[in-house]
């Protein structure tokens, strides 16, 4: 799971510096995914040790869910907009398809790395549990 961490990280960086350099806008919140990649990055670095694996990755996770839920809660209500329309104009009169279709791509990416993170977590105890049944002594 750290290089899935650090490969999803890597993802959000580039949508991040994507937003910011790419559209021309230069706005301050574009870089938004590219923090929670880089923390998602550093969090895989750390999990490669073994004893901080477990809290690394629950960490990741948590990451992800705050990034899922916030990206979430600014496009979702601006999807049906973009879907009907095809854009999404501001009220100040500005097109923030951009943004909305990053948000969706932010929002996307931490759901897929949360399933993942979640499947990692079922298998590990699966795992555990497994080796404690074969590793006990049969009881009279």
């Amino acid at each position: 799971m750290p290089a899935t961490s650090i490969l999803f990280g890597v993802l959000l960086i580039v949508l991040g510096l994507g937003g910011y350099f790419g559209t021309g806008t230069s706005s301050p919140t574009a870089l938004i995914p590219a923090g929670f990649g880089a923390v998602l990055v550093l969090l895989g670095a750390v999990a490669w040790k073994d004893n901080l694996r477990k809290h690394a990755m629950h960490a990741a996770s948590m990451v992800a869910v705050v990034g899922f839920i916030g990206a979430a809660i600014m496009a979702f209500p601006k999807l049906p907009t973009l879907l009907s329309t095809g854009e999404v104009i501001r009220a100040d009169g500005t097109n923030a398809t951009i943004a909305v279709i990053a948000q969706l791509i932010m929002a996307g990416l931490c759901l897929v790395f949360l399933a993942l993170c979640v499947n990692s977590f079922i298998s590990a105890r699966r795992r555990r549990k497994a080796q404690t049944v074969e590793g006990a002594s049969p009881t009279r």
